[in-house]
């Protein structure tokens, strides 16, 4: 039996196994319905025979994102959502356990002899770089550099205009997403009590976006931090642009050097960054920085909750490793206890799950539609390895595996306290 004959005998039962409704490209041209009557409208393009021994030997997000990264594998006619949405998704979950071994290898076993091409040079960090270290032990600055300095031009593919990448705050099937990250927006000023003359800390400020809203709508004096020379040097373009150096400071500084302290404090999706054993840091610095009785917005991704925290799953390892280095995801009640322990008063939690899982389908839908700009950019390898990355954390919160919240607390202060919300 060929190679080519075996690929073809081992893509069936995959596609079987997974349901999946499309096609595979092969190397020869050749397209192969994953099951019967499969579309090809939509097509997974399988660069060599050695790409499916790959997967067959470490079936997983891990392999389909390094062979992504290699540009040995790729989707075609659709966006990696659109073909992550058209398989089963159960059935995705429990592959390992549905292949049936003894078949798949008497079919495909001449594939184990088709040589393995040399591992091409891919955009990737080590996955195990900074995980379960400390502050000291971690490079945080380089690992902000590795997913945020991949360029303005990049982010502003598929970002909203404010260039707000965190989840928005969708009201209904008819919001856009530019107007459900001004929402979002909103809402944290609103939760933080914001008036005239306060003292906003923005931690991860990002491209500006919060400091901007805060200062012009509700009339704060902001000052963001951030680790990324490419959203520094952006936002500080905007805020003076739009006359606001007097009510804006921005620099590039790790917010744990911090001294001083401000009225509220704000942390938009900064903290998935941390790793776990800086979670306590990160809690004892903003209690810190807050005056007594002033507030704080925790705004984070989570995992799903009753499971201890432990070494990444495959798909967790692909994000580190491609897009994400030093992540990790704590879960809510982690987030709600070290809030506790450092002497904060819990107020509000607010789950933002569905929204994030369309904001990740908005932006899948924008950086696909403008694919060929995106790849003159950073390459096409890159440029699918995104579209991946937004698709896998899109069914994460789909199923719930992942969700993100908004946590509010106060700095502990004795005696009453005002409204939550205005």
């Amino acid at each position: 039996m060929s190679a080519e004959h075996a690929a073809r005998k081992a893509i069936a039962r995959l596609g079987a196994a997974l349901g999946a409704d499309l096609s595979a490209r092969l190397w020869t041209g050749e397209i192969v319905p994953l099951i019967p009557g499969a579309r090809d409208d939509l097509v997974v393009v399988i660069a060599g025979p050695d790409v499916v021994k790959r997967i067959l030997l470490a079936p997983g997000a891990e392999t389909a994102f390094r062979l992504m990264a290699e540009g040995r594998l790729r989707v075609e006619g659709g966006s990696p959502l659109e073909a992550l949405d058209r398989i089963d998704h159960g059935r995705l979950v429990h592959l390992r356990k549905a292949l049936d071994r003894k078949a798949l290898a008497r079919e495909a076993w001449p594939l184990l002899f088709v040589p393995s091409r040399p591992r091409e040079s891919a955009p990737s960090a080590d996955p195990e770089t900074g995980r379960g270290r400390d502050r000291a032990g971690r490079a945080d600055a380089d690992f902000i550099r590795f997913h945020y300095d991949v360029g303005n031009d990049f982010y502003a593919l598929f970002l909203d205009p404010e260039h707000v990448y965190s989840s928005a705050a969708f009201s209904s099937e008819a919001d856009d997403l530019d107007a459900a990250q001004i929402r979002k927006l909103d809402r944290i000023c609103r939760k933080l009590d914001l008036k005239p003359g306060d003292r906003l800390l923005d931690i991860g400020c990002g491209w500006g976006a919060l400091a901007i809203h805060a200062a012009t709508r509700f009339g704060a004096s902001v000052h963001g931090v951030t680790l990324s020379p490419a959203q520094l040097s952006f936002a500080r373009n905007r805020v003076e642009a739009l006359g606001l150096s007097d009510r804006i400071t921005l620099e590039l500084r790790d917010y744990r050097d911090l001294m001083g302290t401000w009225d509220a404090v704000s942390q938009i999706e900064m903290f998935e960054h941390l790793g776990f054993r800086n979670h306590d840091l990160h809690f004892q610095t903003v209690h810190r920085l807050l005056k007594p009785g002033g507030l704080y917005l925790h705004q984070a991704s989570v995992r799903r909750g009753g499971v201890r925290p432990g070494p990444p799953g495959r798909p967790a390892r692909a994000i580190t490793r491609f897009i994400f280095p030093g992540g990790e995801l704590d879960t809510l009640a982690m987030t709600v206890d070290g809030l506790a322990r450092h002497r904060f008063e819990v107020l509000d939690v607010e789950t933002l799950r569905p929204s994030f899982e369309r904001t990740l389908r908005e932006w899948s839908a924008r950086l696909h539609a403008r694919k060929a700009e995106a790849e003159a950019l950073v390459g096409p390898a890159r440029t699918q390895l995104w579209l991946a990355y937004f698709a896998l954390f899109a069914r994460g919160f789909e199923r719930g595996v992942v969700s993100v919240h908004q946590t509010l607390a106060r700095r502990h202060k004795p005696g009453r306290h005002g409204s939550i919300f205005r």
